[in-house]
């Protein structure tokens, strides 16, 4: 199989491209004429699903709530004082890689403040903007020079890269980054005969704010992991920098954005970096950098390390917040398009699916139950991401009103009931989950006001059209560009 598939390379990637279309749009499609023709076992599939969905809720709800009580005492642990007793913990280096186009200044300067808020030395701390070339050279500079004129003699650098798109890559953060660690790595570790070992790569978004703690953190679990050049850091990402100026209709997402990356941190055995990481500049060069030609960088990183060390690969959390902006515009319609786009740009991570696979398939040497687990959860989480809304909101109730002799069946009458009572019983999970997110929401802002904190919850009556709208159809836009060769090029999130 393993040659069969080197030498069909180009037919394998084309049929796998299709594969997560073909997929979701079958399962969309499947209550609608299976009520037809198998109503007996469409109803069973929905209800299996609804209690996947069921175990799935209490899961996070439980995960969320044990990430939250670590959270809140890792906020209090003095990681700096635990670095001590290792003597070598002042070699450590970091460097921030912080790729930024067009943003505001504000944005950045917020970002690198809170870096300079850091108990660690900032001595240690290295930061690159990695900037685009395209973007207007006057506002660069004007930005490069406001950077460095606040933040002079702060840290140990502020280098500024400035990326050229050559004609095989393509436009984004992964390009970008990569231009940016290479030149790092050529231009001051090996200019200066430095240890390559002792240099930590943090990928940052350029909206990304800092828990004053993070890199002193950081560096504790980098030193007493003796597994660490197999290893990525990842903290619990929240968009909720801007979350009260934004519609209601796109708070919810962001909160269950929010919540869901918070409980994704004890769950080692699915947890994958994501949107803002760390890892060993060794283990980054091993592993030959992000890829110049693709979109997906995070996920995409992970796999290229994992295939390349044959295993063994893991992300280790940091029980950390980490505060993002959520997806704003200037206006009402203009933000839901804004979010809508973002969501997509997320959910093409499928486009890292058919690459996965292959290396599933072809590269030898890894444990069989490490590489199937890992795969086995990237198509899972990739595959099912359009099709949840519509087998839990539509489920088989409309379904079967093209079946109305099956709806009076004592199935087709029990199934919608039991699918009910199990998602109303989910409804209890989310509301353990709310309580904890309220804990996290900033409490300042323009926008800001208690009553809106106190009436946050109940917006999630809007959960079946942000889902639609903001989930459901970015997800299934995504997937069908692939299947239909209309790949995706990369979209700036806009910033105001």
């Amino acid at each position: 199989m393993r040659d069969w598939i080197i030498k069909h390379d180009k037919e394998v990637q084309r049929a796998l491209e299709i594969l997560p279309g073909f997929v979701s749009w079958n399962v969309i499609l499947f209550p609608w004429w299976g009520i037809l023709v198998i109503p007996t076992a469409v109803a069973y599939f929905i209800l299996f699903f609804n209690i996947y969905w069921f175990f799935q809720s209490f899961q996070t709800a439980v995960s969320a709530t044990f990430a939250h009580l670590r959270v809140q005492a890792s906020m209090n642990y003095d990681w700096l004082g635990d670095l001590k007793p290792f003597a070598d913990w002042k070699r450590i280096q970091h460097v921030i890689i912080m790729p930024t186009y067009k943003e505001p200044l504000y944005i950045l300067l917020r970002s690198i403040q809170s870096i300079a808020d850091q108990d660690l030395p900032k001595k240690q701390i290295h930061i690159i903007l990695a900037m685009e070339e395209n973007e207007d050279i006057e506002e660069r500079q004007k930005k490069v020079e406001a950077i460095q004129h606040k933040f002079d003699g702060v840290f140990k650098k502020i280098f500024v890269t400035v990326h050229k798109l050559s004609d095989r890559e393509i436009a984004g953060k992964s390009s970008n980054e990569r231009y940016a660690a290479l030149w790092f790595k050529k231009n001051y570790i090996e200019k200066n005969k430095l240890d390559l070992n002792y240099f930590v790569v943090t990928s940052s978004d350029a909206d990304h704010k800092y828990h004053p703690r993070h890199f002193s953190c950081l560096t504790y679990k980098f030193l007493d992991d003796s597994s660490r050049y197999k290893k990525f850091w990842q903290a619990a990402v929240l968009f909720y920098n801007n979350i009260w100026d934004i519609p209601a209709v796109t708070r919810v997402p962001n909160t269950m954005g929010s919540m869901w990356n918070l409980s994704q941190l004890p769950r080692r055995d699915k947890l994958i970096n994501a949107q803002n990481y760390s890892l060993s500049f060794r283990l980054l060069d091993s592993a030959g950098y992000w890829d110049p030609d693709k979109i997906p960088e995070d996920w995409g990183i992970f796999f290229k390390a994992f295939f390349k060390m044959k295993g063994g690969i893991e992300v280790e959390p940091i029980y950390l917040p980490i505060y993002a902006d959520a997806a704003q515009s200037t206006g009402f319609w203009k933000t839901i398009k804004n979010q809508f786009e973002q969501y997509k740009r997320w959910a093409y991570g499928v486009s890292d699916d058919p690459w996965i696979i292959k290396n599933y398939l072809t590269v030898e040497g890894i444990p069989f139950w490490d590489k199937t687990t890992r795969l086995m959860w990237a198509l899972w989480a990739h595959f099912s991401w359009p099709i949840h809304w519509f087998l839990i909101t539509l489920g088989i109730t409309l379904p079967s009103l093209l079946n109305p002799a099956f709806a009076r069946t004592a199935l087709g009458y029990t199934v919608p009931k039991l699918s009910s009572l199990i998602l109303t019983v989910c409804l209890l999970f989310l509301l353990s989950t709310l309580i904890i997110d309220a804990s996290y929401k900033p409490r300042d802002g323009k926008n800001y006001s208690r009553l809106k904190l106190i009436l946050s919850p109940f917006e999630f009556i809007l959960m079946p059209i942000s889902g639609f709208l903001l989930s459901a159809l970015p997800g299934l836009d995504a997937h069908t560009r692939l299947m239909l060769r209309r790949y995706l090029g990369y979209r700036v999130t806009e910033k105001v």
